[in-house]
């Protein structure tokens, strides 16, 4: 069976999403470097733009009170309930140009063909560029999505960025009422669905030669501050064998959550991302280690199995070498499962592309994350160049972007049978 959209007019899609990323790319408070936050005024300047391109393909167009910009187009009839499509705009700083953009621009390119076309479904499309995924600016993640579920915590308001302005004097610099951010919330009814495409920010799709992969779920994560303590010593006149080093017992720790980690397969990953040896002098045996430890995996009950395992090695090791060891976590959240009548959806509409379909997990945080606490959400990946992400290499082949079009828009086509 043949995809809707010719590979010919996919290409032509393809380079017409590459150009506009360079387009977005350009809206950067730094020539240097690709930085756009959240409320900034490139922010808004991107914003402007793409609320243009979905204007040009039929859309009615409206910027909501915390900043995502957001387009419609309506369905056979005209309080039908929608489809969402899109991701984010805001980047980290020196990022690449793909990440979250790629969905917002391949969203619009669904919708165009459909207004070429003149065609309407029996649900509605609405696109959206969320304002704050990445959470660079104040260090709180996800605002624009969460504003939709109507899901912000009280305290964000108050949340100041590097240089002490609050997000609350955020929005009124950049016009908007921080009274009024309830006014984004979405009605649960309002949509049917979210639908994200994503560049993969991993390895996985390049290392099995293929274009597209369906998301089965987006992980979970634990984060914790760990310390192992034992006692300074002269470096020179304490034996080997009556040591208490805090720094030695970490490093046999750090080896076990690589090799626990390991066995649990490879979708669960734990990292040791920072470490803090005490006193820290070249002639002093270390007194006190503090490190970090991040788990994430698909599924929670392996994130909090694996963690229960570490944290009990850690403590033999601690015992074994006169040591006591201490954890206290300070961030999770919980894993993010895809829609299963979704992931059947678009795994059709990929094998129907590229011939067969790779599910795998997602190892970063998306919007769907936060929406999925209201709607259904599914995920589309598309294979990134070595799978570098947040990096200006970030690189999207246009044969990959053809595929990727060609299988959003049979999924949302889906609809219409």
């Amino acid at each position: 069976m043949a995809v809707t959209l010719p590979d010919a007019e996919a290409e032509q899609a393809a380079l017409r999403v590459l150009a506009r990323c360079d387009v977005l790319a350009a809206i950067s408070e730094s020539a240097e470097m690709l930085t756009r936050v959240y409320l900034s005024p490139e922010h808004l300047r991107a914003n402007q733009q793409v609320g243009e391109w979905m204007q040009a393909v039929g859309m009615r167009v409206w910027q909501d009170s915390v900043g995502n910009i957001c387009g419609r187009y309506e369905g056979l009839q005209s309080d039908a309930p929608a489809i969402l499509l899109g991701s984010h705009l805001d980047t980290v700083r020196n990022a690449g140009r793909y990440d979250g953009m790629l969905g917002v621009l391949s969203a619009l390119e669904v919708v165009g063909y459909l207004h070429q076309q003149q065609r309407r479904l029996p649900v509605a499309i609405e696109v959206i560029g969320f304002a704050d995924e990445e959470g660079t600016r104040f260090g709180i993640t996800l605002l624009g999505s969460k504003g939709i579920t109507g899901c912000w915590p009280a305290d964000w308001l108050s949340k100041t960025d590097a240089e002490g302005i609050s997000v609350a004097q955020g929005l009124e610099n950049a016009g908007f009422d921080p009274a009024a951010v309830g006014a984004s919330q979405r009605a649960v009814s309002d949509f049917c669905a979210y639908l994200e495409l994503h560049i993969e920010q991993g390895p996985c799709l390049e290392n099995a030669d293929l274009a597209l992969g369906v998301v089965t779920a987006i992980n979970g994560a634990r984060r914790l501050n760990c310390q192992f303590t034992g006692l300074a010593g002269h470096a020179g006149t304490v034996p080997m064998g009556q040591r208490q080093d805090a720094l030695a017992g970490a490093a046999a720790w750090i080896c076990a959550v690589e090799n626990l980690a390991e066995s649990y397969g490879e979708h669960l990953v734990a990292t040791v991302g920072t470490l803090t040896c005490l006193p820290g002098a070249v002639n002093v045996i270390p007194g006190a280690v503090k490190l970090t430890l991040d788990i994430r995996g698909p599924q929670d009950s392996g994130v909090s199995h694996l963690l229960a395992r570490l944290l009990a090695e850690a403590e033999v090791i601690a015992a074994r070498r006169g040591l006591t060891f201490s954890a206290e976590e300070f961030y999770r959240i919980n894993a993010t499962r895809c829609d299963d009548n979704l992931q059947q959806r678009i795994s059709d509409s990929v094998r129907q592309t590229q011939g067969r379909s790779l599910a795998l997990p997602s190892g970063a945080g998306h919007d769907a994350i936060a929406v999925g606490e209201c709607w259904p959400v599914g995920m589309l990946f598309v294979r990134c160049k070595g799978g570098v992400s947040h990096h200006p290499d970030e690189s999207v082949a246009s044969n990959d972007i053809a595929r990727g079009i060609q299988a959003y828009l049979e999924t949302v086509l889906s609809w219409a049978e």
